[in-house]
This record gives C-alpha cells, structure tokens and sequence, in this order.
C-alpha cells in the first residue's frame, strides 16, 4: 500500500497513476509510513507499567501464601 505525504492518505496499487505518483496532486509516494514516535513510547509506557504490575501481583502472592 502506498502513502501520500502531501494528502496524509493511502493509496491502494489501483489507485496510483501509471508512473507510481499520487492521482490527486502528482507526487511520489512512499511504500511505508513510518510508525509515529508517540505510538512506540505508548507501547513501551505499557509493557513497562504491566511488567510493574506483574512484579507486584507476583510478590503479593508471596507474601500471602
């Protein structure tokens, strides 16, 4: 799937011209859109809060048992 920077939209193979450019305004477009950095710092935020919260469910069963 390709991705239009100058319209922030994907395209799909039937839609581009002929030379590979974007039909609406005429520019090339990219093969991938990069993933935005606020995506991967949630994603990391997460396993880091989760593993957090594993660690201490883990150690209340300790001291509970």
């Amino acid at each position: 799937m390709a991705w239009c920077e100058q319209c922030d939209q994907h395209l799909e193979d039937d839609q581009l011209a002929e030379d590979g450019t974007c039909p609406t305004c005429g520019s090339e477009t990219l093969e991938h859109r990069s993933t935005p950095w606020y995506f991967k710092f949630m994603l990391v935020a997460s396993v880091i809060y989760l593993g957090w919260r594993a660690f201490q469910g883990v150690s209340w069963v300790v001291h509970h048992v």
